[in-house]
């Protein structure tokens, strides 16, 4: 029987995940409407938005070295609410520097918030002793559809920004406050004060994360986000310019890509569970590949949305196996892994984007398609490095773990 604070910490890490979904959605949909609050011209609109994901990395990497100090439990707990704080600063100032510094607060904030979360995660992952980690991101995902939605009839009603930002931060602020009474790992272990611990044949001499051993997960984090992030930031232009679809069906496509990342997400651990993170990650990646060729190759709007659809039930699982993959080759230093491994989620968003649009006007639409496509079939030559076949934590795999979170863990 599964320990009733190993439960309870599961479900206050998801409704955390939830949260920042929820929060980080209503950011990114609303960009039009900040914009014209401060007069943010269109070319400096570009500084402002890649300098949130460049701060996030900052903040993940600054979270690494905090957590040599605290538990990781105490810097999720005040790093949300500052998140959120942060959301509702976006909406509240008047000057263009008000919104500089709460949208650079955002940005370092979710950096440590997203560290915090999947350092959690995987190890309550290694507690449970089998996979839970997709159900997590499955809540995030879940978010970001509520985010969006929100961020719908704000926009359809006409909301000030404040007015449509204050309802969630008053209501995600004090939730997540006493959910976190219950997060579960992050104490440093006693024989272990100065976070010094961890296997040297995965960690490296000393217990220090090698970071050619967490290079190849680092790539497969990239080229996920790079896929991503061409869906989130070129699906509806794709629709709308080059297969010509109506304004209206050009927002479907991304709907379409968060609905099926959700499902993915939600049964995705019924699959590691069964066939291993390595079969997973491959089906995953090739099944996102073929996405992107169906995208590529779409005759019309409604088979690029088809495209759109497949993509997402191939990408989203590869992600929360990657954060998964760095707790077991660095048992005993996975806060460190898992830091490091986050700050290529920003790297991959930061490239995606630009690089789609680059070759898109060099060359073509549909050819640009063809690269984010291609980088997500090099996971396969990657896939190896998400263990072998004792990384199911299925049925037959279980056994008591140590819950490796923040230099040490609880036993259960």
């Amino acid at each position: 029987m599964t320990d009733p604070r190993l439960r309870h910490g599961r479900a206050s890490l998801a409704f955390s995940f939830f949260s920042q979904g929820v929060a980080f959605a209503l950011l990114v949909t609303r960009i039009p409407a900040i914009q014209e609050r401060y007069g943010i011209s269109d070319a400096l609109l570009p500084l402002f938005l890649a300098a949130v994901p460049v701060l996030a990395g900052v903040g993940s990497v600054l979270t690494e070295r905090i957590v040599r100090r605290v538990p990781v439990s105490a810097v999720l707990r005040w790093a949300q609410p500052v998140v959120l704080l942060a959301l509702l600063g976006v909406a509240a100032g008047d000057a263009m520097w008000q919104v500089a510094v709460a949208l650079g607060v955002f940005g370092l904030s979710v950096g440590a918030l997203d560290a915090s979360m999947n350092m959690l995660g995987v190890g309550l992952q290694a507690a449970y002793g089998r996979s839970i980690m997709l159900g997590f991101h499955a809540a995030y995902s879940l978010g970001g559809i509520v985010g969006a939605s929100l961020a719908w009839a704000g926009a359809h009603w006409d909301l000030a920004l404040v007015v449509s930002y204050f309802p969630v931060v008053v209501v995600l602020v004090p939730a997540a406050l006493v959910g976190s009474r219950w997060y579960f790992g992050g104490e440093r272990s006693p024989s272990d004060p100065a976070g010094e611990g961890g296997k040297d044949g995965a960690a490296g001499d000393g217990g220090r994360v090698a970071f050619r051993m967490l290079l190849p997960l680092a790539l497969v984090m990239t080229f996920a986000y790079i896929g991503d992030s061409t869906v989130s930031n070129w699906s509806a232009k794709y629709l709308q310019d080059v297969l010509g679809s109506s304004e209206e069906l050009a927002t479907v496509p991304y709907n379409a890509y968060m609905v099926t990342t959700l499902v993915g997400r939600a049964v995705g651990d019924l699959g590691v569970r069964r066939f291993g993170a390595v079969a997973v990650v491959r089906y995953g990646a090739v099944l996102a590949a073929a996405g992107f060729a169906v995208v590529a190759a779409a005759p019309g709007p409604w088979t690029g949305m088809a495209g759109f659809t497949v993509l997402g039930l191939g990408l989203c699982v590869i992600v929360p196996q990657t954060f998964a993959a760095a707790g077991r080759l660095f048992e005993g230093r996975s806060d460190v892994a898992v830091a490091r491994l986050n700050v290529f989620n920003y790297v991959g968003f930061l490239i995606g984007s630009p690089l789609v649009g680059a070759l898109g006007d060099a060359w073509s639409y549909r050819g640009a398609m063809l690269v984010p496509m291609a980088l997500v079939l090099l996971t396969l030559v990657y896939a190896g490095s998400f263990g072998d076949g004792s990384a199911r934590y299925g049925v037959g795999h279980e056994r008591p773990r140590i819950a490796d979170v923040g230099r040490g863990g609880n036993r259960v």
